[in-house]
């Protein structure tokens, strides 16, 4: 029987073993993809208790705890946070097979340097144990120590930015955080609270808007502000990918229908979305930036939880709306027009990976290595299961040794180790390869991919 998380966890043969603790498991994070707060970043907030520090803004923890049996009131509710650190507590020894296991001790271990197990008869003395350590931890000590250099915030257009500029100007800060722009509330002009974000957009502007040529006028504005600020990605949630060919006049039209408050077909709002994506694409392309394309969440579908809590709270879901007629249409509107940049695709179903990885490979253009990638194994599958699916089927129809590797995708300043976590598992999947003799073992190239993978890839992908 092998000893529970010892130094060589997920290690299953000697060439793996060699691989991760030789190559990957040195290597520096970029963490491209994340939801840490800037603000967060730039005051080095300190954190009242582990709780504070774990169970704040974390999801896959409350939909296990609620799964648990345990009530709102200890998850997202008033309880204190010794109740509810002692509610994962309870929750905690049930999860066998599941990823928060491990982490759960990984950050333990790292953070903490706690071995001991997490359960109802070690909660009070881990709940102490730490929260004395965390009287000399704050939130920038928790990046350090997971050797980050540099970290992509998530933003909304309207952001000002502030906090970026804060640690921009901060000396003391000796890793990188830069924005990435998420224009979806740009894209999404079905949903409720369009209106009140459009006034917010126009608040942050000295221009009018009065069509949709100072729209996308205005919204250009806003990625040369981010770019001044470091900003080198843009990232969009296509839940649906809504394709429609269509042109700017007519997207025009539709746009002056929002404006006015008029109802709207599937169609045109399939038309809007698609030529905004387009026009989008073409700025991100003109100045070097990477887009990524999260597909295939279904958000908030427990209506009732959704109107007592809020979104992000743990009531989403996979969705198996059909992604390849709409993906490559998208796709090829953008690159007919010699537009398509950098682009990352994820797939929250993993039954898309396939056509993920198919339809990416018919866009690479045959001078950038990795132009399109297929994104790591994302919310419900940063899994054992799911990072070793999508190594394997970007490995069948890809190049995996231009992968860029992990990202957190986080709330959390725990999160990180998730990356050796993903490290073990890649280091684990090509160690296979080679001890069944379907890859040479030539260490100089198995050395070269691991560490790429790991880091280097993300470093020239995105060029920080």
């Amino acid at each position: 029987m092998k000893p529970f998380m010892d130094d060589d966890f997920l290690l299953e043969t000697e060439t793996a073993k060699h691989l991760y603790h030789t190559y990957a498991k040195h290597m520096p994070i970029i963490d491209y993809h994340c939801h840490l707060e800037a603000k967060d970043i730039a005051d080095n907030r300190s954190f009242s208790s582990i709780a504070d520090v774990w169970l704040g803004g974390d999801h896959y923890k409350w939909r296990l705890m609620r799964a648990n049996g345990i009530d709102e009131h200890y998850v997202t509710g008033d309880a204190s946070d010794e109740e509810k650190f002692d509610a994962w507590a309870h929750t905690v020894p049930l999860l066998i097979g599941n990823p928060l296991y491990h982490w759960t001790h990984l950050e333990l271990r790292k953070f903490f340097q706690i071995d001991d197990l997490l359960s109802p008869k070690t909660a009070k003395a881990i709940y102490q144990n730490v929260n004395g350590k965390l009287t000399n931890m704050k939130a920038r000590t928790f990046v350090s120590m997971s050797h980050v250099e540099t970290i992509c915030t998530t933003n909304d257009p309207t952001d000002d930015l502030s906090h970026h500029e804060r640690i921009q100007n901060d000396p003391s800060i000796t890793f990188k955080v830069v924005p990435a722009f998420r224009p979806d509330k740009a894209i999404d002009i079905e949903k409720p609270w369009f209106h009140d974000w459009f006034k917010t957009l126009y608040s942050s502007s000295d221009k009018a808007i009065l069509g949709i040529d100072d729209y996308l006028d205005v919204l250009e504005e806003k990625i040369d502000f981010f770019h001044a600020h470091g900003a080198r990605l843009a990232d969009h949630a296509l839940d649906t990918i809504d394709y429609q060919a269509c042109d700017l006049s007519s997207a025009a039209d539709v746009f002056q229908k929002v404006l006015r408050h008029e109802p709207l077909s599937q169609s045109e709002i399939a038309c809007f979305k698609t030529t905004m994506l387009e026009r989008l694409a073409t700025m991100y392309h003109a100045r070097g930036w990477v887009q990524q394309y999260h597909i295939g969440a279904l958000r908030n579908i427990n209506s009732r939880a959704f109107h007592a809590y809020g979104p992000d709270k743990g009531f989403d879901a996979i969705n198996d709306a059909g992604i390849a007629i709409p993906l490559s249409g998208l796709l090829n509107q953008i690159d007919q027009k010699g537009v398509l940049p950098k682009t990352i695709l994820y797939t929250l179903n993993p039954a898309d990976f396939e056509i993920a990885i198919t339809i990416m490979q018919s866009f690479q253009d045959g001078k950038t290595a990795g132009k399109i990638q297929f994104g790591s194994g994302w919310w419900f599958l940063d899994t054992i299961d799911g990072m070793e699916k999508q190594i394997r089927a970007l490995a069948n129809n890809g190049l995996l040794a231009r992968f860029v590797g992990m990202l957190t995708d986080s709330r959390s300043f725990l999160s990180y180790s998730r990356h050796d976590y993903f490290r073990r598992i890649l280091c684990n999947v090509i160690g296979d390869e080679v001890e069944r003799g379907r890859y040479p073992y030539d260490e100089e190239t198995l050395a070269k991919i691991v560490e790429d993978i790991s880091y280097g890839n993300a470093k020239r992908y995105f060029g920080f």
